[in-house]
């Protein structure tokens, strides 16, 4: 966490509580899985809800389902007609996010791709309105460049970990995180924010010119 675990709490007892169903998600995934802090918690999860019925997306795009909490706070929040597209490197995990999804009344507008993002991507048609980056750290880069032509005119990326990790004792996590920022930063055609939302939430859109 970025903020101080007295300040996380409270901001979490400030914000809207979690829907059953996502609950149920939440609370599966503690209990089953190794590394459970993979999930979003709940404050993030409410900010991209938020993010999703201020938008009013058609298409979302989502690298990194793990057990389908984001995708399914992201689809409480969606329009009609809107549909999320979200890809996941892990079988197992992909399967149990099937499971979560399958359970949920948006298993109809809900697609996951299976196998690595590097490879889907540039098989991906744009534009996307909205896309969730929450993956491998050391691909950021990558990810980016290849995501930033499937946004739609007024399009933007929301990237997870760009902060907790650029302080992390790890120097490879840290150097990669470093890299993406800087590599944001450097880019005349993107403009971004940072907020310190649990582990640090970047919004980037192209610059208006």
């Amino acid at each position: 966490m970025i903020v101080r675990p007295k300040i996380e709490l409270y901001a979490e007892e400030q914000t809207s509580v979690p829907s059953p169903l996502l609950a149920r998600v939440a609370a599966t995934t503690r209990a089953t899985m190794e590394r459970p802090e993979m999930m979003i918690g709940p404050v993030e999860g409410a900010l991209l809800a938020m993010l999703v019925a201020m938008v009013r997306p058609q298409r979302i795009l989502e690298i990194g389902t793990f057990t389908g909490y984001s995708a399914l706070c992201m689809a409480e929040a969606m329009p009609p007609g809107c549909r999320i597209v979200t890809l996941e490197a892990d079988a197992r995990t992909a399967a149990i996010a099937r499971e979560h999804i399958a359970a949920s009344p948006y298993a109809d507008r809900i697609e996951i791709w299976e196998g690595l993002a590097l490879d889907a991507l540039p098989k991906l048609e744009g534009p996307f309105d909205l896309v969730f980056l929450d993956a491998d750290r050391p691909s950021y880069i990558r990810y980016l460049d290849l995501l930033v032509p499937l946004l739609g005119e007024h399009g933007f990326i929301v990237v997870d970990n760009v902060l907790h990790f650029a302080l992390t004792p790890d120097p490879v996590e840290a150097a990669a995180v470093h890299a993406f920022n800087a590599h944001v930063a450097s880019r005349a055609d993107l403009a971004q924010v940072v907020l310190t939302v649990r582990a640090g939430v970047m919004l980037v859109r192209r610059a208006v010119t």
